[in-house]
């Protein structure tokens, strides 16, 4: 006698438009659990699927059920922060059939205090292969590809660009990992995580954290990021900032007003007429 699936412990990938999924992120590879595909994915979700946190700005929630995730972000082609992108990603792969964990991120890259770990990421196994791999599909500045979590990975490249993850000890002997990022300004460590399994109700935590906290970076202002093969995208609040990967940069200011028109262009956000007048009506810069 099969024992019933507890909702609880899945991603709700039977209720997910696969279809409607991969062609939003331009995949046409196989659907099948392997590395591969994996790889695939990784990578077409990366490059298409922008990190935004505009609906906190709008003074609307961020609810993390498919029906919702899909609308925004396959339907109207929004993006979104970690949790979202998160959320419809690992969908996708319990669809596909791959075995995979939830874990949480501390992220440190900027933090001048100790933060929550608020940042989602996903351990997937493929059936293909007997190594474990990091996808961390909703930081918002890549990787192209998942990681091989090896002890001894050290330096390496995806892409253009550069990382190393570093395997450490945490609190009460545990294993902590760090990844760290290559930039204009060197080595900089991004986030902290461990293995302790997260699921989709540890991730409605965090994300209301995220979303409603005072000392949360995302409710102040637009904060929004594109991440491509040679290019990293970034706007906070009126600044745009693009991030190459031998380490070059360009930063320019932007009035209000053109704020809609450089989300099109640049990050793939159209916003209707409603949204747009608001992002235009505050004065963002006052708020960084």
């Amino acid at each position: 006698m099969n024992t019933p699936v507890d909702p609880t412990y899945t991603w709700n990938g039977a209720e997910l438009d696969l279809d409607a999924y991969l062609a939003r992120i331009g995949y046409t590879g196989e659907r099948t659990p392997t590395l591969e595909t994996l790889r695939g994915l990784v990578y077409a979700h990366t490059t298409s699927m922008p990190f935004e946190n505009l609906e906190i700005i709008f003074g609307r929630g961020v609810p993390l059920d498919l029906a919702t995730l899909q609308d925004k972000m396959i339907r109207r082609r929004r993006g979104g922060y970690c949790y979202e992108n998160v959320g419809l990603f690992a969908a996708a792969l319990e669809r596909i059939g791959f075995e995979f964990t939830g874990l949480s991120g501390r992220v440190t890259m900027g933090a001048t205090a100790l933060r929550p770990p608020t940042h989602a990421l996903l351990r997937v196994l493929p059936e293909d292969d007997d190594r474990a791999w990091l996808a961390d599909i909703g930081f918002g500045a890549g990787p192209l590809g998942p990681i091989e979590l090896a002890p001894d990975r050290g330096e390496f490249s995806l892409g253009a660009w550069r990382y190393r993850l570093e395997l450490g000890t945490g609190a009460l002997g545990s294993e902590l990992w760090t990844l760290h990022q290559l930039g204009p300004e060197g080595w900089i460590s991004r986030h902290t995580f461990t293995m302790n399994p997260q699921y989709r109700i540890d991730y409605a935590v965090g994300n209301h954290y995220v979303a409603t906290s005072p000392r949360s970076p995302f409710v102040a202002r637009p904060f929004v990021q594109r991440f491509l093969p040679d290019a990293h995208h970034t706007l906070d609040g009126t600044v745009v900032t693009t991030v190459r990967p031998d380490g070059g940069s360009d930063t320019r200011n932007l009035e209000p007003a053109e704020l809609p028109k450089v989300l099109a262009e640049v990050f793939d956000i159209e916003l209707d007429a409603a949204d747009a007048a608001l992002l235009t009506r505050a004065d963002w810069a006052a708020m960084r």
